[in-house]
């Protein structure tokens, strides 16, 4: 019996995401008005909401290309038939990345859940642009497997909105908590679990011997 390959499990998820992404902004949602309804009256107060609906497609769509590139450059097939395209949707990736972290840090401020659940966001805006430049910075190096395991580790962080929103629901409608609460709950266990998802795919998948 075949065992379904790693790379076939980030594809499903990948495909999953940008689902998740496109039913929920373009036809649930179009307008976020279900989103906004639960931000507090002081962030209702202090937000233009035309422009942060207009930021928060910006974001939506570099999200999605980097989820794309980033899904291409971890074929081990693009890479040994292509390497020049995988240069170049590597920099997509990146540049992509940057776009998503420099308006993620426009909408953090008014996230739901107050300054507590901003802080995370506020971190992973410097972190994640940090982890992504060290894997451009190990490729450079020649240190593929570096690369790799730093790449793993910017990867996941895409997953972010999709896990977060998982676990409000759980913990909304699951475990009975108000939206407010199940949202910054979230957002902090989404967040460590990514961290933590990536150390053990490093560990299990790309730092494991391999198999005669």
């Amino acid at each position: 019996m075949n065992r379904i390959k790693p790379y076939s499990i980030v594809i499903f998820v990948a495909c999953m995401a940008i689902t998740y992404a496109l039913v929920q902004n373009f036809i649930i949602d179009p307008e976020a008005k279900g989103f906004l309804s639960h931000k507090s009256d002081y962030n209702k107060e202090r937000m233009n909401t035309s422009i942060w609906l207009t930021v928060m497609y910006v974001h939506l769509f570099f999200a999605l290309i980097a989820l794309v590139c980033g899904v291409a450059n971890f074929s081990d097939k693009l890479l040994a038939e292509n390497r020049k395209l995988h240069k170049v949707t590597g920099y997509v990736y990146l540049f992509s990345v940057l776009v998503v972290v420099v308006t993620s840090g426009y909408m953090a401020p008014y996230v739901t859940g107050g300054k507590v659940a901003s802080w995370p966001f506020h971190l992973l805006n410097i972190i994640w642009p940090a982890i992504t430049i060290t894997a451009l910075v190990k490729i450079k190096k020649r240190q593929v497997m570096k690369h790799k395991e730093w790449m793993v580790r910017s990867f996941v962080f895409l997953f972010t909105n999709m896990l977060i929103h998982l676990l409000k629901l759980i913990f909304e409608k699951v475990v009975g908590l108000p939206y407010e609460i199940s949202y910054t709950i979230g957002v902090y266990v989404a967040m460590i679990g990514l961290v933590l998802t990536a150390e053990m795919i490093i560990r299990t998948k790309l730092r494991a011997p391999k198999k005669a």
